[in-house]
């Protein structure tokens, strides 16, 4: 099949989720109101709590939540053929992932910025409130410690990428002080901002830098990570506005140079889906679609990830409630379409099947390699452009989005440290320094202590990141569920997604747990229980919550 046809349904699909969909999610379910005093009004400090423009939000959010995923994941899961992950993520992205993201943004402004996690200790109980720390916390140090280990990996094998990197963040400085101080306006910065950045790109390959596979003793990987945490640490107590919302901003805006430019480039070659539609010969192996699919691919259908940042970071900025709908759910349409394109990439980018079937031997392979190298052959035919710049191009988009994810995570981790200590009483715990250190201490605990010197060690809990991450958005739709129930509104909307979510979930946890005691694996097999333990409790929470909830509210009726 043609590429085009499949890039055209998507995208019309998705463009009719938001103008259609959303409008109604938005208009008669969460009723945002452009007069409720958002918490980044009431509670403005200029560090955290930020009134913000909502298409630089919309930058923050949408780069923060994207990471590597949206491309990691479909990459991996068109091993069971394009279709399957072509569905779960335009279906995903119109019915689960936009009404999730909009929903805790909303949730968490009409509750004082509050995490999702601390919110549900006020809206589901205490139980769930425990039960949804523990996820937070593991999801959080997976983020954190696997995508250093993917940044890092970039900067080692494509030493083209490491000025463009590390040089947006110059860029993204300066940006900011202009948008903060409104020396130009907002058009003139982002043009500004993203001419700065493609000319960094440009100038890449002719200044590669490669750091020695080994220096003092600690290999070439370890020293990037320990880099990359100084770096995250030092971002995460900066006001946001000075480099986080700017660095994000910029970011969104070269995703969608990208996205046109890879689009373009499928417009113009018209590629072949080489991969089957639906792969009957999947390597010796590969787990079944049903519900592994479900769970590989997160981001760019679902994601608990989300939910934390959107009540995190992105409804301590939010100016008005209206604005939920267009930072939340188009956020979502975009990592959708970055989802896409990651399908596209990798099914339609191979000269032949052949090709393709070399990719993808065992399941877990492609992912990133796969849009890359699939990527820069469809620009390359199509536009005309050196091979090597266009996987550059590709590659520094890849790493520029793992990078913003990591600056947000470890935020977050402060945050979550910072309101264990309000929940606990621990004075010190609250103070912004001391959390920091928590977070990047647990992060580098889990890097070297389980991994060893190379600090690889969140690659060894991440095989659990998709059930833990999944368990975390149900978590999330758990809350909005109830807050609606007590609002007298409709509830089918973010339940029938819910229930979905929890039994694929449950169902992915025993088939790996399975896998685990099969490898003898005790490690995972260990936190796989923990996990499932943590899944069976939330389905009870969920029909605990919801019965209290509607028992209250007949209670209350005439």
């Amino acid at each position: 099949m043609s590429a085009i046809i499949v890039l055209l349904i998507g995208l019309a699909a998705m463009a009719a989720g938001y103008f259609v969909y959303s409008k109604f999610i938005a208009e008669k379910i969460y009723r945002l109101d452009p007069d409720f005093k958002t918490p980044a009004h009431e509670f403005e400090d200029g560090v955290d709590y930020v009134p913000t423009n909502r298409f630089v939000l919309w930058g923050h959010h949408f780069t923060s939540v994207a990471g590597a995923a949206p491309i990691v994941g479909p990459a991996i899961a068109v091993i069971w053929g394009w279709l399957p992950a072509f569905l779960w993520v335009v279906l995903g992205t119109i019915f689960f992932a936009g009404i999730h993201d909009a929903g805790a943004i909303w949730a968490s402004v009409r509750n004082r910025a509050k995490s999702v996690g601390a919110l549900t200790g006020d809206v589901v109980g205490k139980r769930a409130r425990s039960i949804f720390m523990i996820v937070i916390f593991l999801v959080l140090l997976m983020v954190n410690a696997v995508f250093a280990v993917v940044i890092s990996g970039l900067m080692m094998n494509f030493s083209s990428a490491v000025v463009p990197v590390w040089g947006a963040i110059l860029v993204a400085l300066v940006i900011g002080q202009l948008i903060y101080r409104r020396v130009l306006s907002l058009p003139m910065v982002s043009i500004l901002g993203v001419v700065a950045l493609y000319a960094l790109i440009g100038i890449g390959p002719s200044v590669p830098i490669q750091m020695p596979a080994e220096v003092g003793g600690m290999s070439g990987n370890a020293i990037w990570i320990l880099i990359l945490f100084g770096y995250a640490a030092i971002a995460s107590l900066l006001p946001v506005w000075m480099l986080l919302q700017p660095r994000d901003y910029i970011n969104g805006l070269q995703l969608f140079i990208g996205l046109i430019v890879l689009y373009g480039a499928i417009v113009l070659l018209n590629p072949t889906m080489v991969a089957p539609m639906v792969n009957g010969n999947v390597p010796e192996g590969t787990p079944s679609l049903l519900p592994l699919l479900f769970v590989t691919i997160a981001c760019g259908a679902i994601s608990g990830f989300h939910g934390l940042v959107a009540s995190g970071t992105t409804s301590k900025q939010l100016n008005k409630e209206t604005d939920a709908r267009f930072v939340g759910y188009f956020g979502a349409v975009g990592e959708g379409m970055l989802a896409l394109a990651a399908i596209l990439a990798a099914t339609a980018g191979f000269a032949s099947f052949a090709d393709w079937e070399a990719m993808y031997t065992a399941f877990g392979q492609g992912g990133v390699n796969a849009f890359v190298e699939g990527g820069a052959f469809i620009i390359h035919n199509g536009l005309g452009l050196p091979e090597a710049t266009a996987a550059t191009l590709l590659t520094v988009m890849a790493a520029l989005f793992a990078g913003t994810t990591m600056d947000t995570g470890l935020r977050l981790q402060r945050y979550i440290f910072q309101e264990w200590g309000e929940i606990y009483n621990q004075q010190w715990m609250k103070k912004p320094a001391a959390a920091t250190l928590l977070a990047v201490g647990s992060c580098l605990v889990l890097a070297f202590g389980a991994g060893g010197a190379d600090g690889s060690g969140g690659l060894i809990i991440w095989p659990l990141f998709g059930t833990t991450n999944q368990l975390l958005a149900g978590l999330t739709l758990l809350v909005i569920t109830v807050m609606l129930v007590r609002l007298k509104r409709p509830m089918w909307f973010t339940l029938a997604p819910l229930c979905f979510l929890l039994v694929m979930t449950i169902l992915a946890l025993l088939i790996q747990l399975r896998s685990f005691w099969e490898q003898g694996n005790m490690f995972l097999l260990v936190l796989d229980i923990v996990v499932l333990i943590a899944a069976i409790m939330v389905a009870m929470e969920c029909a605990s919550a919801l019965k209290r909830s509607r028992a209250e509210m007949a209670r209350q009726e005439p």
